[in-house]
């Protein structure tokens, strides 16, 4: 089988070096195992970063026949960048991991025995997270159970390392959503899949790209992205303001006409107009959301462009325009 590995890079120029020489033998290792071919090669994503990244991709792809490369425009975010590797490279099955080497590269050869065994995805799952802090842990924790009360269907403890065949990454292409969110699309594929158990590393160089506010922004993508739960929400919060509203008309009216307790005006008049006033401002911030959503996919704009290549194997699988275009 040829493999393809796509590495997103985005200010990884500390860390590429070494990255350069685990992937290489990586690669060495699985062809002298005979568990994959000789032209399998590594392909880094450049995602416009702003430091020597694309400088040290190119001389790499220049003396070495298995590293490839791949420059976008400019920075697209780490979802494009992996779609753009995915989509561009050829081979029988394609593995998407971070530049950090935080990801176990000895868990790939596991996923190719898994691909090799006729699965069709395999995704790499974080035995534990003793190496976060606990912090990072907790909010980590509180994204899962965010997205599964919404009935967003993920992978527990996967991020973006996996392994997809040929005909999983097909089948990929086919989402044309602008909104990326990779988690929760690739397991709507629905071919056969499992998952291998790693431990997670420390970062050996550089600062992490997903920060406490990037991680809150994925959680708003992946909820109004693949679930209508906050809309079912607010129309049962209607509901339940309606009925509210009758009963306080009622006691209202109550208390009117049939006591001398009540001050005129004030409560008929104040709190419900405090409180759906609320209510409204919640459920159009909530509304104007997915609007906001639906304005981005009409437009259909390209979700990446490819600027340029390195490396003798790194033409694209598809025209960058169509790449563009399709991706």
């Amino acid at each position: 089988m040829k493999l393809q590995i796509v590495v997103p890079c985005y200010n990884e120029e500390k860390v590429l070096p070494e990255s350069f020489r685990q992937f290489n033998a990586l690669l060495g290792h699985l062809v002298a195992a005979g568990k994959i071919s000789g032209d399998s090669r590594v392909t880094f994503v450049d995602d416009g970063s702003r430091d020597r990244t694309w400088a040290l991709i190119e001389a790499q792809a220049r003396v070495s026949e298995r590293v490839a490369g791949i420059k976008l425009s400019r920075n697209r975010g780490h979802q494009n960048a992996v779609l753009a590797g995915m989509l561009s490279v050829d081979g029988d099955a394609v593995v998407t991991i971070d530049a950090d080497l935080q990801d176990d590269l000895a868990a790939i050869e596991r996923m190719v025995d898994e691909y090799r065994g006729g699965c069709d995805i395999v995704y790499g799952v974080r035995a534990d997270r003793s190496t976060d802090t606990l912090f990072k842990r907790g909010t980590a924790e509180m994204f899962y159970r965010l997205l599964a009360l919404f009935d967003v269907d993920l992978v527990h403890n996967h991020a973006d390392f996996r392994l997809m065949s040929r005909r999983s990454v097909e089948a990929l292409r086919q989402y044309r959503e602008v909104n990326l969110y990779l988690r929760g699309i690739v397991p709507l594929i629905g071919f056969r899949s499992t998952a291998v158990e790693y431990v997670r590393q420390p970062r050996l160089a550089g600062e992490s790209k997903y920060p406490l506010s990037k991680m809150l922004r994925l959680a708003a993508e992946a909820v109004t992205s693949f679930s209508t739960v906050p809309l079912q929400v607010i129309s049962a919060l209607g509901f339940l303001v309606f009925l509210g509203t009758m009963v306080i008309s009622a006691w209202v009216l109550w208390v009117s006409f049939f006591t001398d307790r009540g001050v005129p005006g004030w409560a008929s008049t104040v709190l419900p107009m405090y409180f759906l006033g609320g209510i409204q401002i919640l459920c159009l911030g909530v509304v104007g959301a997915y609007l906001g959503k639906v304005y981005r996919e009409i437009k259909a704009r390209p979700r990446y462009f490819i600027e340029q290549t390195a490396g003798a194997s790194s033409s694209p699988a598809v025209p960058p325009a169509a790449a563009g275009r399709d991706a």
